[in-house]
């Protein structure tokens, strides 16, 4: 006989009939306690470590489904399987509405009980054994492709990889694989900065249709094809979101949408006031300087008054593009809860605009504040539990009740970012002077120099399309987990930053942006 692989209580009223099925899950290493009826079954699990229940749904006496609720007052997450010989769909949903975890029809075989009860004690440990295999095969073919020459969609691809598995083992916690991923992804963003070191400046140059989809191309492919057909579109912007808190999310708007989601890449620096400026102009960020410099005047350190013109630059936008929106733009943006529900509750004002644009700021904020809160850091760590908030804020937040009604409504729905972020671990001392902008992950100012193995040395601004701020001025943008840190008071700052969520500099997590197109079902 095998070691023990749990413990099986079996109730039914002809269990005597079954001792051939008992015999047999004993001989392949389970411990099973027969039994006759429910009163004698609700008393063993009140007194033992029970793993499983097999339950016999018509028991003379007490029935399988009055059983069933008295053992799950005791017990309320106890697996229970349940055996039946009728199939009538109202007794399938009264026993699935008291949390049955599985049912079989009878006459059952000793090898579908197996199985049945190998699925629920066993699951975990074979799906964390699969992960493990299919993730070691993985990290192979990942680090085999970072010596090819690789091109945007293939770093999607891999960015899209890697957050995939970051999201598989939030439920294998103890595979021990979580520092290994760690390793890879900061090796793949060493890789990634050096393409994007190459080939932006390049994409730049090329027409909107045939380089990758950057921050100003957004619009334009992904919004203008319906309005230029007269049809709806609300276009949202939830700040600061990054590839892997959308795919935590994305299963709860299943119900209500057919999903596509394609991908762009973020203006650099990667921080709002270029790249969302970029996002709702259809402009390089020296392009806006071009047009409306009030926007890049030298208290542009203020990164919320450099975001107070989008609803103005929209207009621009649909001017120059010849965007004919009869029935008018609404503009939006959203920075607390109490907006937030207010917005739900005038829905019905907004549903006759032709384009809507919302912007969402709770997940930039939330970066931001845990910055300054020990208790935030304390429920916030990591990106595991980065990602859990966002998804609980989304899933009882104003934004998801918007979209669940948006669904009823003749409106294609645009979901977006226009940054992500990154957590920093290692610092890089900067030396400026008073001019110099306070940012963490990029830096304006004269002068400025670091070690091109840290940042990407930005002399001369016109190249990547970044606004001229003066003689001298340049740009300093950090690569993989790099922070900028001044000299003055080092080690003050050097802890107070390290481990937070930053975003401005050249990463897959600040810079690989999803695009999601929501049609309503």
């Amino acid at each position: 006989m095998g070691t023990r692989r749990g413990k099986i209580l079996w109730v039914d009223d002809e269990i005597d009939l079954l001792r051939a099925h008992v015999l047999f899950l004993k001989s392949r290493g389970f411990d099973v306690i027969p039994v006759s009826n429910g009163n004698d079954a609700i008393k063993i699990v009140s007194q033992e470590n029970i793993d499983v229940v097999l339950l016999d749904e018509m028991m003379a006496g007490k029935d399988g489904l009055t059983t069933l609720s008295e053992m799950k007052v005791i017990k309320p997450g106890l697996p229970v399987i349940m055996i039946t010989k009728n199939e009538e769909e109202s007794l399938m949903e009264k026993a699935i509405g008291s949390k049955i975890t599985d049912y079989l029809t009878k006459p059952v075989n000793p090898s579908q009980i197996l199985m049945a009860c190998k699925k629920i004690l066993e699951q975990k440990s074979i799906s964390s054994e699969h992960a493990s295999k299919n993730y070691m095969e993985e990290f192979q073919k990942i680090s085999q492709m970072l010596y090819e020459n690789l091109d945007s969609d293939d770093w999607i691809n891999i960015y899209k990889k890697l957050a995939g598995w970051d999201i598989e083992f939030d439920d294998h916690p103890d595979l021990g694989l979580k520092e290994t991923l760690e390793d890879q992804v900061r090796d793949c963003n060493i890789e990634f900065g050096k393409f994007i070191e190459k080939k932006y400046i390049d994409w730049l140059k090329e027409d909107r249709h045939f380089r990758p989809t950057i921050s100003p191309d957004v619009l334009y492919k992904y919004a203008f094809p319906y309005l230029k057909n007269n049809e709806k579109v609300l276009f949202i912007v939830i700040d600061c979101m990054r590839l892997d808190q959308w795919l935590t999310f994305e299963p709860l708007l299943y119900d209500f949408y057919n999903v596509r989601t394609d991908y762009f890449f973020s203006t650099i620096p990667s921080s709002t006031p270029y790249s969302r400026n970029s996002l709702f102009s259809g402009l390089f960020p020296n392009e806006v300087q071009k047009l409306h410099p009030d926007i890049w005047e030298r208290a542009e350190e203020d990164e919320t008054s450099m975001n107070c013109y989008e609803s103005q630059l929209l207009e621009d936008l649909f001017r120059r593009e010849s965007i004919d929106l009869k029935n008018g733009m609404k503009y939006l943006k959203v920075l607390d809860s109490a907006a937030g529900w207010a917005t739900d509750k005038k829905l019905s004002s907004l549903l006759e605009s032709s384009f809507i644009a919302l912007v969402v700021n709770f997940v930039d904020v939330l970066a931001h504040r845990r910055s300054d809160s020990e208790i935030l850091r304390e429920i916030v760590p990591n990106e595991a539990s980065y990602r859990s908030v966002v998804r609980t804020w989304f899933q009882h937040s104003w934004i998801y009740s918007v979209l669940r009604k948006f669904a009823e409504h003749d409106f294609t729905v645009i979901l977006t970012s226009d940054h992500g972020s990154i957590r920093v671990r290692n610092d890089v001392k900067v030396i400026g002077d008073k001019d110099t902008s306070p940012n963490i992950r990029f830096k304006y100012g004269r002068n400025l120099n670091c070690s091109p193995k840290y940042s990407i040395v930005i002399k001369d601004p016109s190249k990547y399309l970044l606004p001229d701020l003066g003689i001298n001025n340049n740009y300093l943008i950090a690569k993989e987990n790099f922070y900028f840190v001044y000299p003055t008071n080092y080690h003050k700052f050097e802890s107070y930053y390290r481990d937070t969520f930053q975003h401005g500099g050249v990463s897959m997590e600040e810079m690989i942006l999803p695009i999601v197109t929501l049609t309503p079902k």
